[in-house]
């Protein structure tokens, strides 16, 4: 039996933390990308909630979700030096929405592979500030207290991340404000979930048919195709560039999967994805990301290590 101390019992700080949860695993995944490094995170805010004295701590969600937040800045700082020795393009670890309704439930965009992607080239604080803007709509005074920084310095970093996120994903030309320095730009939008779909129905339809011509036609001029064979699948050492060179290495593989592939249209990250198995064996997941232009990313992940969750 656990004693009553004057912060209560353990069960009482169980409770507290495990209402909160899922929002601290959805911060941690956005910073990080990857399912098994968001769980060390919440597990050690888990810990630290249970070594505080909990009598003192007036907002137990505020005082969860800082400490899960700094905890996620230094893993990502960790983690980027980590994948600059990952065998080829990294990618997140998909998570299967369709099996949890609570973290679909929160605003998707910033839960896409493509967006998960790019945070990547932010700086950590830059990726926590926008994390906790554009996916938990936090105030920039609460985000710059959980920061540790000032709410006109959490602004900027805010502000700063959606300017590079809005010119990576779409280039120059995406609309982005060019305005006064202190006006905050305006992310571009993807296109809606419907057109998304059909778009990825399209492409997979001209992908296993071998249709170059119709692939090339779904795809952006500057499209990029990405694949993470993680060192353990045989998948391009670089990400492959321009429309024609897309297509060819797109058509290429889905004959390379062979006619045993079986494929089907499920979701990851709050998108809709194509996924192929084997046996019974999920061994890939691809998605796109598209805008107005045509299709701006492929997105394929063949590493069996990140695939574990979406075994049927």
């Amino acid at each position: 039996m656990v004693e009553r101390g004057e912060d209560g019992t353990l069960d009482d700080a169980w409770g507290a933390f495990d209402a909160v949860r899922p929002r601290l695993f959805g911060i941690a995944y956005r910073m990080l990308g990857s399912v098994t490094e968001a769980e060390d995170v919440v597990q050690d805010a888990w810990l630290r909630w249970q070594q505080t004295d909990r009598g003192r701590v007036r907002d137990p969600i505020g005082f969860l979700v800082t400490t899960t937040s700094r905890l996620a800045l230094n893993a990502a700082t960790s983690a980027r030096a980590r994948r600059e020795w990952y065998p080829g393009p990294w990618l997140p670890e998909p998570v299967d929405t369709s099996a949890d309704p609570v973290l679909r439930a929160e605003r998707t965009e910033s839960l896409e592979l493509a967006v998960l992607l790019l945070l990547e080239r932010l700086s950590p604080a830059e990726r926590a500030v926008y994390v906790l803007r554009e996916a938990f709509d936090y105030p920039f005074r609460r985000i710059g207290e959980v920061l540790g920084t000032s709410e006109a310095n959490a602004r900027q970093l805010g502000r700063r991340a959606r300017t590079h996120l809005a010119r990576e994903r779409y280039g120059d030309g995406s609309g982005a404000s060019r305005g006064a320095e202190s006006a905050e730009p305006d992310l571009p939008k993807p296109v809606s979930r419907t057109d998304h779909g059909r778009l990825l129905r399209a492409f997979l339809a001209a992908a296993e048919s071998g249709d170059l011509p119709q692939l090339e036609k779904l795809l952006a001029t500057t499209a990029v195709s990405y694949a993470d064979g993680g060192g353990i699948v045989r998948a391009a050492a670089v990400p492959v560039v321009g429309r024609d060179s897309v297509a060819r290495y797109v058509v290429g593989l889905f004959r390379k999967f062979g006619r045993d592939l079986s494929l089907e249209i499920g979701e990851s990250n709050g998108r809709a994805a194509i996924l192929g198995s084997r046996a019974g064996t999920t061994v890939a997941l691809v998605t796109i990301d598209a805008s107005s232009a045509g299709i701006e990313r492929v997105l394929m992940v063949l590493n069996p290590v990140k695939l574990g969750r979406f075994q049927r």
